[in-house]
């Protein structure tokens, strides 16, 4: 997918800030504030990308993050992707969330109800640094 500031002549300052806001309907903050960097995102399988039960129209970003998510990513991960700003996918990635075509899931909490982490995955995260 292309960069959206691609084919802009550099005379044209102004131009390249419209885009992001076209592609959210005006929108510039997220209606949903449990989405941060590390939410995994994943589409739901069976639904398409064309079909939407939402009123705002399905831009081709909308349907750019529904096929990147078929395996379960972060917000940064899409974001980085798409070469969008974090603000404005997170906006596109609650349009889809709304109209029933993907999930969102916080990040697994990897610390025990006792406050101190799991001694399982600090040794494998331990291991793992050995192994570079």
């Amino acid at each position: 997918m292309k960069h959206w500031t691609e084919g802009f002549d550099d005379d044209d300052a102004d131009d390249p800030l419209v885009r992001p806001y076209t592609i959210t309907g005006g929108r510039t903050a997220p209606e949903r504030d449990d989405l941060t960097l590390i939410t995994l995102v994943t589409s739901i399988s069976g639904v398409s990308s064309q079909t939407g039960r939402g009123p705002r129209r399905m831009q081709p970003e909308h349907r750019a993050i529904f096929a990147l998510c078929e395996r379960p990513l972060a917000v940064a991960e899409v974001a980085s992707a798409l070469d969008l700003p974090v603000s404005v996918t997170k906006i596109l990635i609650g349009d889809l969330i709304e109209n029933g075509q993907m999930r969102a899931r916080p990040p697994l909490a990897f610390a025990q109800a006792g406050g101190r982490p799991d001694v399982t995955i600090l040794e494998a995260v331990r291991d793992g640094l050995r192994k570079l």
